[in-house]
Parts: structure tokens; C-alpha cells; sequence
């Protein structure tokens, strides 16, 4: 199965406008689009989605993602991966997707009744570099991972409140309940992202 005959409004000529799931005219990039589909699939009891064969550029390598769902400008859930976990980045975001929906534990799941609601943004990440000086760090251009043992926590960068690299820091290591006074490896990363 191809891309452009799995989901043919994938595939466009120049100039031509998408058009989203809900009929109205705006610029939607594939990885949102993919994401969209697997909750539409999922959350209106259709079958899962399967992935193309053939995909576009990008999607064809493994790569780690978060999908992040606002409702009326308002975090709706947010999940992703470090490192890949599945065959291709169109996989992992489709499953990134589902677990933001239906697994972030500070909501209640999804419903049929939101899709049409909800705005999707999808980073895919860089490489994570460890970090030695946090004077490199910089929150609107990376993210961070700040680990110690068997807990971590990530903070995406260019996030709205977040404009230092203390504030950002000290997010990240509350979500992964590192203390201050820890002893923490600190990893930074760039994403690219996608509406």
C-alpha cells in the first residue's frame, strides 16, 4: 500500500490547499494529518490504522516524537518517545497520538465528540546530547531530559511560561521527582515541529 492511495489527500500539487478531517480549508503538514487519522480510526471504533509501505520522506526512518493535543488552547495531552520504539517515525507518531488521547494519566481519554476540537502539533526529536554546562542551554531552542537512575523527565522546548533555563530545568525534574540537591545527567535536544 502507498502513501498518496492509503490517504490521498496526502499527496497535493504545489499551491493546492489541504483540506483538515472537519471540511474547512487549512495547512496541515503529514505528521499532524497521520496523527489525526489514527485517533479518528481509534476513537470512532474503526480499526486501527495501518501505516503505508511507502511513505514520504522522513517517515521512513525510526524516530522519536511527541504528539501534544490542545482543546480551546488548553493542554489536552501530550505524549512521546526519547528514543524510537516502532518500525517508522509514521508509526511511532500514530501511537504517540493514541497515547495522548487515551493514556495521558492528568486526563480523562478522549472522546468522539472532541476530535473535531482539537488542535495537534507533533515535535520529532533530535538525537538527545549530553549536557556538561547548562550555560549552552537555551528553553526556546531546546528541550531538556534531566535523568537520574531509572527516573527522568522531559521538557519540550519553546513551551509558553517557560523562559528560563532554571524554570525549565526545575519542570523537568519535578516531573521525574528528582530533587534539586540530586545529583542529575542533563540532555539536551532540538525538535522540529509540526502543525
Amino acid at each position: 500500500m502507498v502513501w498518496d492511495t492509503w490517504w490521498p489527500s496526502l499527496r497535493r500539487r504545489p499551491g493546492e490547499r489541504l483540506i483538515n478531517m472537519t471540511g474547512s480549508e487549512e495547512k496541515h503538514s503529514i505528521y499532524t494529518r497521520i496523527a489525526r487519522r489514527a485517533l479518528e480510526n481509534n476513537i470512532k471504533g474503526r480499526t486501527r490504522l495501518d501505516i503505508p509501505e511507502e511513505l514520504p520522506p522522513g517517515l521512513t526512518r525510526p524516530g522519536a516524537a511527541f504528539v501534544s493535543l490542545k482543546k480551546k488552547g488548553n493542554l489536552r495531552g501530550c505524549i512521546g518517545t526519547i528514543q524510537p520504539l516502532q518500525e517508522n517515525l509514521a508509526a511511532e507518531i500514530a501511537e504517540n497520538a493514541l497515547g495522548a488521547a487515551l493514556r495521558d494519566p492528568r486526563f480523562p481519554p478522549v472522546t468522539a465528540t472532541e476530535l473535531d476540537e482539537l488542535d495537534i502539533s507533533v515535535d520529532v526529536l533530535s538525537d538527545p546530547e549530553k549536557v556538561e554546562d547548562i550555560s549552552i542551554l537555551d528553553p526556546r531552542r531546546y528541550g531538556v531530559i534531566v535523568r537520574t537512575g531509572m527516573r527522568s523527565g522531559l521538557l519540550l522546548p519553546a513551551l509558553e511560561g517557560v523562559d528560563t533555563v532554571e524554570q525549565q530545568l526545575e519542570i523537568a525534574r519535578r516531573k521525574a521527582n528528582i530533587y534539586d540537591d540530586e545529583p542529575a545527567e542533563i540532555y539536551r535536544f532540538e525538535v522540529k515541529r509540526y502543525y
